[in-house]
């Protein structure tokens, strides 16, 4: 199961994105992200496919918000293609979708940390907010997101500045 939300507005960042789009797998955290310049349905297929489906495989669900982009006749039909069980999250209980509604808070509060006078740069920094998140133990779980999907630890750069049995194994 996948919960899918948006970000934003945030500050004009470089190429004029103003969203970011992010995307949990529920079972081991694993977060997807992306800036948006343009919040479309076009523009939430495309990033499904790319970071969801073809990465990961079908899920049995995605679970939204019930905004157009997200209930929009193409969207619909790409989960009904692949048999995806498409769930909303009530307008009046956006909570209903929290474990993705918490992710985007410790996005949030990690891009502002790295970005205390260069608000307009968070696109440049989200792949590294991304590998922090990912390998960070995760306490509902015990284990990091990219060791609950790949299983094994990555190698982070620390390591690799000493001979450590990981770095010398591979």
């Amino acid at each position: 199961m996948w919960g899918i939300d948006l970000i934003g507005p945030m500050p004009t960042a470089t190429g004029g994105a103003k969203h970011a789009i992010v995307a949990m797998d529920y079972f081991t955290k694993w977060v997807e992200a992306e800036p948006l310049v343009h919040i479309t349905e076009a523009n939430i297929i495309s990033f499904v496919k790319k970071n969801i489906l073809y990465i990961f495989g079908i899920p049995n669900t995605i679970f939204t918000d019930n905004g157009t982009q997200f209930d929009g006749r193409k969207f619909r039909e790409l989960c009904d293609k692949h048999g995806i069980n498409n769930y909303y999250a009530s307008p009046a209980h956006p909570q209903t979708n929290g474990q993705t509604e918490a992710v985007n808070k410790i996005i949030k509060h990690n891009l502002k940390a790295k970005l205390a006078t260069k608000k307009g740069s968070w696109a440049d920094k989200l792949p590294q907010v991304l590998w922090a998140y990912r390998t960070t133990e995760r306490g509902s779980t015990g284990e990091t997101p990219y060791s609950m999907a790949y299983g094994a630890e990555a190698v982070i750069p620390v390591e690799t500045s000493f001979s450590s049995p990981r770095v010398q194994l591979f």
